[in-house]
C-alpha cells in the first residue's frame, strides 16, 4: 500500500490563504450600525410671534396730471424740455410765434424798425413733474388750446391697490403696510383712502397707498404687498421642510430623534403657515426636541439614521 505524501510547504499556503480571506471578511463588515443610518440634518423647535399673510399686489400711479396747452394758434419756435425731464412749476416750456406774427411781422418791422413787432407767447409749466408727452417739436403748427405736454405731479403719487373684496376685513389689522418693489426695495406706505366703486367682473376694490420715500418710480410699476390676516404670539414652530405629509395632504408628519441614531414618525396637526414655517399646535414639542430637517423623506416609521453636524 502506497502511502500519500503532502508537502509542508503546501501546508503552510493553505494555511496562510485562509487566515488572509478571514481577515478580508473581517474588514468589509461594519464598525457599527450609526454608519449604516441615512444621514440627515436637525431642524431647531423655535418659539415666537408667528403672521399668516397673503400677497396682492400695487401698481403705482399719478391721480393728477397737468397737461400744457397753446394759448394761440401759431408755430413753435422753441421747446425748452424733453420727454423724462423733470420741470418746475412756472418753468418757461414753450414759445409760440403767432400765425399773423409770422405773416405780418416782418412786413411791419420794415415799414416802422421802432415798432419791434415779435408776436411771441411764452408757454410756462402749470406745475412741477416729469414731462411724459411731448408730440410737438420746433416749428410745428399748433391749434388755440392744443395740448403741447403732460406733466406728473409727483405731489399726487400713490400706489393702487385692486383688493379682493373678501380680504376688505383684514384692513384694520394692516394700517401700516410694506410695498416690496422688483428690484427688491422695500417701502413703507399707509392707506389714504379707498375707492367708493368695486370692479363688477373682478369683484376688487381699489385702495390709495401713500408711501414715504424721495425716490423717483415711474408709473405702472408693480409692487407686492403682504397683508397680515392672523398674527399670534408664544407660537412653536418647525422649518417647513422638517414637515412631511402625504400625496393627499391629508396627514401631517415630523421625524423626531429618540436617541443618537433611531428617528421616529410622530404625526402633527399643524397650524399657521408662512414661506418657511410651521405652526406646530400638537403634539407639544420642546426646545430639546430633534426633529430632522433633511435626509427625512421617505423614512419609514421607525428608522436608523446618521445625524452630520
Amino acid at each position: 500500500m502506497r502511502l500519500l505524501y503532502i508537502s509542508p510547504v503546501l501546508v503552510l499556503l493553505v494555511v496562510f490563504s485562509s487566515c488572509k480571506n478571514q481577515a478580508e471578511n473581517k474588514e468589509v463588515t461594519p464598525k457599527d450600525t450609526a454608519t449604516q443610518g441615512t444621514p440627515v440634518t436637525l431642524a431647531a423647535v423655535a418659539s415666537g410671534s408667528m403672521n399668516e399673510t397673503v400677497e396682492v399686489n400695487a401698481v403705482s400711479a399719478f391721480l393728477i396730471k397737468n397737461y400744457v396747452k397753446a394759448n394761440t394758434t401759431g408755430y413753435l419756435i422753441a421747446v425748452n424740455t424733453q420727454i423724462g425731464k423733470y420741470v418746475k412749476k412756472g418753468q418757461e416750456l414753450f414759445v409760440i410765434k403767432t400765425r399773423d406774427a409770422q405773416s405780418l411781422g416782418n412786413t411791419i418791422n420794415q415799414i416802422d424798425t421802432a415798432f419791434h413787432f415779435e408776436g411771441t407767447l411764452h408757454i410756462k409749466a402749470s406745475g412741477s413733474g416729469y414731462v411724459t408727452q411731448l408730440p410737438y417739436k420746433v416749428g410745428d403748427y399748433v391749434q388755440d388750446n392744443e395740448q403741447l405736454a403732460t406733466i406728473t405731479d409727483t405731489k399726487n403719487f400713490v400706489f393702487l391697490l385692486d383688493l379682493p373684496y373678501e380680504l376688505k376685513p383684514y384692513l384694520p389689522n394692516n394700517k401700516n403696510l410694506q410695498l416690496r418693489l422688483p428690484d427688491g426695495t422695500i417701502l413703507n406706505g399707509y392707506i389714504d383712502a379707498e375707492m367708493p366703486t368695486v370692479d363688477a367682473v373682478s369683484q376688487t376694490q381699489s385702495y390709495m397707498i401713500k408711501v414715504n420715500t424721495d425716490k423717483a418710480i415711474p408709473e405702472n410699476l408693480i409692487a407686492k404687498v403682504s397683508l397680515v390676516k392672523t398674527s399670534k404670539n408664544n407660537v412653536v414652530s418647525l422649518p417647513k421642510a422638517a414637515v412631511l405629509t402625504d400625496e393627499t395632504q391629508s396627514q401631517y408628519w415630523i421625524m423626531k430623534l429618540i436617541d443618537s441614531v433611531t428617528a421616529v414618525k410622530i404625526p402633527i396637526t399643524k397650524g399657521l403657515e408662512t414661506a418657511d414655517k410651521v405652526e406646530i399646535l400638537s403634539p407639544k414639542l420642546l426646545s430639546t426636541d430633534k426633529v430632522l430637517l433633511t435626509g427625512n423623506y421617505g423614512l419609514p416609521d421607525t428608522a436608523k439614521v446618521n445625524v452630520i453636524k
